[in-house]
């Protein structure tokens, strides 16, 4: 028989254990103190296709292209393409990024050896006729526009930026509005100018309102504005849609093409899913940059055909086999 004494430690002690028992079932599934460190967030681990590729160009994708396999922080998206063999990035909204996310982003690739495509000056451009109706103030608001983005390229190590001239303004003459147009950008130009920047226009084919949308126009334009930094942004997928002949094109304006961004027609999807062959629109460019010893960056300007890691898989295939010439 149990002594009156060990029975009551043996009860004191049950007691505890029941109380512990107790204590931790009801912090099952409970979320940790406020205090305690968060978990380190990690990337997706590196799909099993995944290969660095060896392109002879400069493909630069953007950030959500690869968001199923990379994830969807902006630096674990460029490791992923770097891993993949992409040497080149743009991003339409860096400037709206915070300066910490733009000079992180900037740092990484600089390590990486990605170099660092067009992002869009924000000037309210697209829309209005802030370019072509020649009011006093279009000139000075260029001009501070391309004097902010000045501090985010210096961040981001970028050279290049997207210029769009915006709408007609119907109520003038279409040459008055040209003269307008140049002269607007004439002024951002200068302050480009003096930190080795060039902005590069974009002819457009969204829609009919639209004042640049055709290559020679914009070859015309850059030849008026008469400096390094303004060129020419050459779209081949609005090129397709609004006059074709994608390859006399590029040879009718090459001198003054600074930049080149792809997208398959109809569609604008990866290059295989239109109507373009851009294998053969590759090997022409790459074999006149030979000959004039030039070189560029191909924007990634479009989506993905297919959704999830597999259109992921799917998209730098393309750009492999494209690529292939």
């Amino acid at each position: 028989m149990m002594r009156a004494m060990d029975r009551r430690r043996f009860l004191e002690a049950a007691a505890g254990m029941l109380a512990v028992g107790a204590t931790q079932a009801a912090l099952a599934g409970q979320a940790p103190p406020a205090s305690a460190p968060a978990a380190p967030a990690t990337a997706p681990p590196r799909p099993a296709w995944s290969k660095k590729n060896a392109f002879k160009l400069k493909y630069a994708p953007h950030i959500g292209m690869f968001a199923n396999a990379a994830g969807k922080d902006p630096l674990d998206e460029l490791r992923f393409m770097a891993d993949q063999g992409f040497t080149a990035f743009e991003d339409n909204g860096m400037m709206r990024r915070t300066p910490e996310l733009q000079q992180q982003m900037g740092d990484l690739m600089a390590k990486l050896g990605i170099a660092m495509g067009v992002f869009v000056i924000q000037t309210g451009g697209n829309g209005s006729a802030a370019f072509t109706s020649g009011k006093p103030e279009d000139a000075g608001n260029f001009a501070k526009a391309c004097t902010e983005a000045v501090d985010v390229a210096k961040r981001c190590n970028a050279r290049w930026m997207t210029v769009v001239p915006g709408n007609f303004d119907r109520r003038l003459p279409l040459d008055m509005q040209t003269a307008h147009t140049v002269d607007t950008l004439r002024t951002g130009a200068d302050v480009l100018a003096k930190h080795g920047l060039v902005m590069v226009l974009e002819p457009l084919a969204d829609t009919p309102d639209l004042f640049l949308r055709f290559a020679s126009q914009g070859y015309m334009i850059c030849r008026a504005v008469n400096s390094p930094a303004c060129k020419i942004l050459f779209d081949m997928y609005h090129t397709q849609r609004n006059e074709g002949h994608i390859v006399r094109n590029i040879d009718l304006t090459w001198n003054e093409i600074g930049y080149f961004q792809i997208g398959d027609n109809p569609g604008r999807k990866e290059p295989g899913t239109g109507e373009m062959n851009y294998k053969n629109i590759f090997k022409h460019i790459h074999g006149k940059m030979q000959a004039d010893k030039r070189d560029f960056i191909f924007g990634m300007e479009h989506g993905n055909a297919l959704p999830g890691v597999d259109g992921e898989r799917a998209l730098i295939e393309a750009y492999v086999a494209a690529d292939a010439f």
